[in-house]
């Protein structure tokens, strides 16, 4: 059982949801009743550990204490306060930082949800913050692909299980489905962080971490850390591609496990649909460009909602879905 007690501060979930995340907020906010607070509420706390193991200003042994915390919390073996309390000095103009030192809020509120839904979300969060500890006690070395494949399960494979979960429990026929759309749910957030991992390059890399596999590099002839000299642009543009096709295949996997989900289930759809092609366009957009060498990449607002505007209306349509992910994956849609 959860031990929390009542927060002090008045804390609005949607207002901190679409500060922390625009794009995932547009997702959640689509989805009905009792399946969209659990969804908000399960981003949130899974936010929560973003922000303990991702913040620049810890040095990686607090960042190990304080997921530590944050998972006997979770086990209901710690007050939440204890946790709070060592956040106070953090940025308070940060968003990410403001929903951790929230935490409490953000417990009570998945307290309140009916019991099978509490217990997914704390599961696959408790998972999801003990693999981050573990990540960030044995240090920013990504050595091949089933590293980096790790690394991903904890923070995003697990989140597709879970948000796999919670549809199956609130969508009956789903929970028929459950066998078929678990290892496709796995690849769906293996293609989000993926795609993470390649346009947050150099941010990642100018705090300390390098998500790079050093296997890529080895046969491109550079390290890692050699990946963003001038002088490496063509074999560092090598690995990128390398990086790109990985993409590309959990991408396709993820357009898969939406297409599974029944039509009927049309808000359902669409609100997997706009992750996923913000993802596709991403990649499309980074994989033959060196800006992602030197900045993050984005895709531009006139995009997120022309995808918004055309999936809103076409993604009830297996076909069309194929059609419209050729369509942005090229570079020049």
């Amino acid at each position: 059982m959860l031990t929390t007690r009542p927060s002090s501060t008045v804390f609005d979930p949607r207002e901190a949801l679409r500060l922390v995340s625009r794009t995932f907020a547009l997702s959640i906010e689509r989805l009905p009743g009792l399946l969209g607070d659990a969804t908000m509420f399960a981003y949130l706390v899974f936010r929560v550990s973003d922000f303990l193991e991702d913040n620049e200003s810890m040095p990686p042994e607090r960042k190990v204490e304080l997921l530590n915390l944050w998972v006997q919390i979770l086990d209901g073996e710690v007050d939440v306060h204890e946790l709070t309390a060592k956040l106070q000095d953090t940025d308070p103009n940060d968003p990410e930082a403001e929903v951790a030192r929230q935490a409490d809020a953000v417990l009570s509120a998945i307290g309140g949800l009916p019991e099978g839904i509490r217990e997914i979300i704390l599961e696959e969060a408790r998972g999801s913050a003990m693999g981050m500890a573990r990540w960030q006690a044995r240090g920013p070395v990504v050595h091949d692909e089933e590293d980096l494949d790790d690394y991903m399960f904890e923070v995003a494979g697990r989140v597709g299980h879970m948000l796999t979960h919670l549809f199956a429990w609130y969508h009956e026929p789903l929970r028929k489905m459950s066998e078929e759309l678990m290892p496709l749910a796995c690849e769906f957030g293996l293609a989000l962080q993926t795609v993470n991992v390649i346009r947050g390059m150099r941010k990642d890399f100018e705090r300390g971490w390098i998500f790079v596999p050093e296997s890529f590099c080895r046969e491109v002839g550079i390290n890692p850390p050699d990946l963003f000299r001038p002088e490496n642009l063509e074999p560092a543009m090598e690995v990128v591609n390398r990086l790109a096709t990985k993409a590309e295949g959990h991408l396709r996997n993820g357009l898969i496990y939406i297409k599974r989900i029944p039509r009927r289930y049309h808000w359902l759809r669409v609100a997997c649909l706009w992750p996923l092609f913000f993802a596709v366009r991403t990649l499309a957009i980074s994989r033959s460009n060196r800006m992602v060498l030197e900045s993050e990449a984005k895709i531009t607002r006139d995009e997120v909602k022309r995808i918004v505007m055309e999936t809103q209306a076409m993604g009830w349509s297996n076909q069309w879905l194929d059609l419209y992910y050729d369509r942005l994956s090229r570079f020049e849609a």
